[in-house]
């Protein structure tokens, strides 16, 4: 299949389009480089033999959206949206603009040019502050704690909306937990601008002496160690994936939602310690009060995406962390 791929000069986008070349599928690039280089097309062709077709542009911009989605287009894997949670508190409109808006107007350009197949980046944030744990795909969304949550909740609604009026839509909706590694030739992984907001990429640059310590945002959680827990997942897993869901439901009207996770959470000093030991450095880090929005702790119940996709991860922590640091230790940036 012909994907045109939004946000896919991104982290998670960039090892998606890896796969869908190495799955045979063609892909096709449209991101508008705000967290993100352009030279990370060209890695990508040298990790796969192939160059992909690459487009600067945004989401929000229809009229390219719409000719790009006429030009042999036959699914989207939409990644295109801001993701930081402590921004998204402090400038909630510049996340609904981007996010809810962006998805919006790419859809309507897809539906233009007769494309009615989508695989959505959805997150775990949906499920707010859970009750009970592991998360399931059957548990109430809707109660986000921060603004980037319900900007995710919003555009699944719109997502179901959008197929209860055209039924030809076929919707895989995979909901993220935390993605992190690079990929293991270490030509690719995650490159944010200025101070990273999720921790792996904060650790990495601590390890590699470009900052001075990690700040632990809380360490009184119900949580083994007092902190954060989350399952972090290996962003090659996560892209695979990907692919999974769009080769099963290709054909497949519906809305079907699965989670993308390991199934078991590690918390922030586990995940310290375990970059510590791949990279050989000590990580100084820093206890200071909670974030707002965060949640004490987080992990997913994977047996859905296991039964319908056959998927399941590959990688552990240690590997998630190797892979980083070999990453962060030689990037070609």
């Amino acid at each position: 299949m012909r994907v045109l791929v939004s946000g896919g000069v991104g982290f998670i986008g960039s090892h998606t389009v890896v796969a869908l070349i190495e799955a045979g599928h063609e892909p096709v690039i449209v991101d508008n480089l705000s967290n993100s280089d352009e030279s990370v097309v060209g890695r990508i062709g040298e990790i796969t033999g192939h160059v992909p077709e690459f487009h600067k542009a945004d989401v929000r911009d229809v009229e390219s959206m719409t000719e790009l989605a006429g030009a042999g287009i036959d699914a989207c894997i939409h990644f295109a949206a801001l993701k930081a949670v402590g921004e998204s508190v402090a400038d909630p409109m510049k996340y609904y603009d981007n996010n809810v808006g962006g998805t919006i107007a790419l859809l309507s350009a897809l539906e233009s040019a007769g494309v009615t197949r989508l695989v959505f980046s959805s997150s775990a944030t949906v499920y707010g502050d859970p009750e009970k744990l592991p998360l399931t795909e059957s548990m109430p969304i809707g109660v986000a704690t921060n603004p980037y949550g319900w900007t995710k909740i919003m555009m699944e609604q719109v997502l179901r909306d959008l197929h209860v009026a055209n039924e030809e839509w076929s919707i895989p909706i995979l909901r993220y937990f935390n993605p992190v590694g690079a990929h293991p030739s270490g030509m690719i992984g995650e490159d944010p601008q200025g101070i990273p907001n999720n921790l792996m990429p904060y650790v990495a640059k601590v390890a590699a002496g470009e900052l001075d310590h990690v700040r632990v945002f809380g360490a009184d959680y119900p949580t083994p160690d007092g902190t954060g827990v989350r399952d972090y997942i290996h962003v090659v897993d996560l892209a695979v994936g990907h692919i999974r869901a769009l080769d099963v439901h290709s054909d497949d009207p519906g809305v079907h939602v699965y989670n993308l996770g390991t199934g078991r959470g590690h918390s922030v000093l586990e995940l310290i310690k375990a970059y510590e030991e791949a990279s050989g450095r000590k990580i100084p880090y820093e206890i200071v009060e909670r974030r707002p929005g965060d949640v004490a702790a987080s992990f997913a119940d994977v047996q859905k995406a296991y039964s319908d996709l056959g998927w399941s991860t590959e990688f552990g922590l240690a590997d998630m962390c190797a892979h980083s640091w070999k990453w962060v230790s030689g990037a070609p940036r």
